[in-house]
């Protein structure tokens, strides 16, 4: 049978229907194209070592920047954005005891282009870079403004003295003034250099060490507590500042495990490091001056090696990092104390943290370059045998004087695991988990002064305890 043409009312329908399908394709491209990416979030975390603007977004952005030096700017172009709300917000983050950011101005700079540009009170190095959606955050474009000359942690210990000594009351009018004390770390001040550290001597006799005064502590219904004499011992002095490396976990970005109640792990640890650091600024050994320095003094991340990176830039003698365990579910319950491993956890639940703890990078958010990863990995294998013996003997004399103050024990010895920023080669170093803040009754005592003001006492008797047995080597602290 023949074929006949098909009918001009055929054709027609025909186009029609094809026209509609192209319609429906142009205006499915075009509004994926319009859509782009939402901001969602900003945030901005002021610190002396830098200064971090987060811009979280449900898709990955795209920029370009430009630093102008005179007066400092940087201006930031976000390509394929609009202008919303929440990008408006980040005016109002900025505030005026920020470090390095004056103010700054957002607006729509082109149709898919928005601009920040950033009034600066230096000049800066930006880092500028993007992570992928990890934990709660979905994409996030972070930059990261650090000053041109880099924080040198020693500075960061001489200025907290000079602040220190500021705050000292003045003598009475009339009255004769008395000879300065010995500040080894004013002369230390005076005799600064830059020359390579130098090697440690052998050890003098073991010092004599004075304890900071122990608080007394209430009895409650349930328990009375009875803190354990002082640690006394008899020798000659060091000559030398002793420096306890205070490492409050998490900050900034990356918020630490979070209690039923809301509680933060990373706050809650850094007023615990700030409690420790007054016992610590006020104790001695063998009579020689004790100084905390802390990895950080704020909320604001700081990367895992650059924790360990600070502690021996001030050739640190001890190194205590403070964390607040969570778990799965809230049963689990007890402090704990942890030192480095080479041949693998001793316990399946040790090693579950140091993976979760591991991980702050990736939630704090770092970016590393190929020369820094290196460098990171070599930092992280150079932990000796004779550091790890050594970090065991610090832990156990804190997991004791912890046990001391009737807190709750999760295991009762020194566990160990892989921590990567307990990797300092030369540097004792533990990790206390102070609590369970999970745990609903643990997270109330994490947020209680008065078990916070114990739980430094007890850290502090064992940093003491552990001094008594093993006595700091003598070293100039020229660096």
């Amino acid at each position: 049978m023949r074929r006949g043409r098909p009918s001009p009312l055929s054709q027609d329908a025909a186009r029609r229907r094809l026209l509609k399908a192209g319609s429906l394709v142009l205006l499915l491209g075009t509004a994926e194209i319009a859509r782009g990416a939402t901001i969602v979030a900003v945030r901005v975390w002021p610190a002396q070592d830098y200064s971090r603007i987060t811009i979280e977004s449900d898709g990955r952005l795209q920029t370009q920047q430009l630093v102008v030096g005179n007066p400092p700017r940087l201006a930031v172009d976000i390509t394929g954005i609009q202008l919303n709300p929440a990008l408006r917000e980040l005016v109002g983050k900025v505030k005026p005891d920020d470090p390095y950011i004056a103010g700054l101005r957002v607006g729509q700079n082109a149709p898919e282009v928005v601009r920040i540009v950033f009034d600066l009170k230096q000049a800066v190095l930006p880092q500028v870079f993007s992570l992928a959606p990890v934990a709660a955050y979905k994409h996030r474009l972070v930059l990261d403004l650090y000053p041109q000359q880099a924080v040198d942690p020693l500075e960061s210990l001489i200025a907290e003295r000079l602040r220190d000594a500021g705050s000292a009351p003045a003598a009475r009018s009339g009255e004769p003034s008395a000879a300065p004390p010995a500040d080894p770390l004013g002369e230390l001040m005076a005799r600064r250099s830059m020359r390579p550290a130098p090697q440690d001597t052998p050890a003098p006799a073991p010092p004599a060490v004075a304890a900071a005064p122990a608080r007394p502590v209430p009895a409650t219904p349930s328990t009375a507590v009875t803190r354990p004499p002082p640690v006394t011992a008899t020798a000659s002095r060091t000559d030398r500042i002793i420096i306890v490396a205070l490492d409050p976990g998490h900050g900034g970005e990356d918020p630490g495990a979070i209690g039923p109640r809301g509680t933060r792990e990373k706050d809650i640890v850094l007023q615990v490091a700030h409690r420790l650091r007054e016992r610590i600024n006020k104790s001695s050994v063998g009579g020689n001056p004790m100084r905390a320095f802390l990895t950080r003094d704020a909320d604001f991340f700081v990367p895992l090696h650059v924790r360990v990176q600070k502690a021996r830039r001030v050739q640190a003698d001890l190194f205590v990092s403070i964390h607040a365990d969570a778990f799965t579910t809230p049963a689990a319950r007890g402090a704990s104390v942890f030192a480095l491993s080479q041949h693998g956890a001793s316990s399946s639940a040790a090693r579950w943290l140091a993976n979760k703890e591991n991980q702050s990078d990736r939630v704090g958010g770092v970016s590393f370059g190929e020369h820094e990863v290196q460098v990171r990995r070599a930092l992280f294998d150079m932990s000796t045998t004779a550091q790890i013996n050594d970090s065991l003997k610090l832990g156990t004399a804190m997991l004791g004087e912890i046990k001391g103050i009737g807190a709750r024990l999760h295991k009762p010895r020194v566990e160990q695991a892989g921590f990567a920023v307990l990797k300092a080669p030369d540097i004792p170093s533990v990790l206390v988990e102070t609590a369970f803040i999970s745990n609903p009754e643990e997270e109330a005592a994490l947020r209680s002064t008065a078990y916070q003001e114990d739980l430094a006492d007890a850290l502090m008797r064992g940093i003491l305890r552990y001094f008594a047995q093993n006595p700091p080597l003598a070293r100039s602290r020229q660096l």
